[in-house]
C-alpha cells in the first residue's frame, strides 16, 4: 500500500512526493528517504526533504490532537479508535514516562515502527509534556532519525551495486 502511495505521489512530483510521504504516518522518514536516495537524489536533498516533510504535521498535531480527540470521543468509532492508539502509544513508550523530553528525543530517534514524529505527538499528549520541550524533543529526533535512516539507505544502495 505505501509503494502504490509512493508510485503515486513521485508521479505528479518527485521532491513534493518525498515530502508528503515524509508526512505520512506509516511511512515518514523510513520510507521517504530511501525512496529519495532509489530516485538518485543527492543524500543532502533526501535527508532534507524527508525531515521538512516529516516536521510538517508535528505542530499541528501537538496543539490539536487533545482537543480534536476529546471532541471525537463522543462518537463510539473514534472512542475505539483513541483509546487503541493512546493504550498502543502508552504501551511502548516507557522511555518516554520515565525521562520526559530526552526520552521523548530517543523514542522519535530510533526509526522502528511504532516509533516517529506521529507517534512521538501521540506520546508527548499522553503524557502532558508542554509544547515547548515536546516540539524540540521532536525535532531532535527527527534529525537524528534522519541521518539513521539515511545512513542506511546509503549503506543499502553501495550493497546492492555492489
Amino acid at each position: 500500500m505505501v509503494e502504490r502511495i509512493a508510485d503515486t505521489l513521485i508521479s505528479f512530483n518527485k521532491e513534493a512526493g518525498v515530502m508528503i510521504l515524509a508526512a505520512l504516518p506509516i511511512s515518514e522518514l523510513r520510507g521517504a528517504i530511501p525512496l529519495a536516495i532509489a530516485m538518485d537524489f543527492t543524500p543532502i536533498k533526501a535527508y532534507f526533504l524527508g525531515v521538512f516533510g516529516n516536521l510538517v504535521p508535528v505542530v499541528p498535531l501537538l496543539l490539536m490532537l487533545k482537543p480534536v480527540s476529546e471532541r471525537l470521543r463522543h462518537l463510539p468509532v473514534f472512542e475505539k479508535f483513541f483509546t487503541w492508539l493512546f493504550e498502543r502509544t502508552r504501551k511502548k513508550a516507557g522511555l518516554i514516562e520515565k525521562f520526559e523530553a530526552l526520552g521523548l528525543i530517543l523514542f522519535v530517534a530510533v526509526p522502528l515502527p511504532i516509533t516517529g514524529a506521529w507517534t512521538g505527538c501521540v506520546a508527548a499528549t499522553l503524557f502532558k509534556i508542554r509544547f515547548r520541550y515536546a516540539l524540540p524533543a521532536i525535532i531532535a529526533g527527527v534529525l537524528i532519525a534522519g541521518l539513521i535512516v539515511l545512513a542506511l539507505s546509503l549503506a543499502g544502495k553501495e550493497i546492492l551495486a555492489g
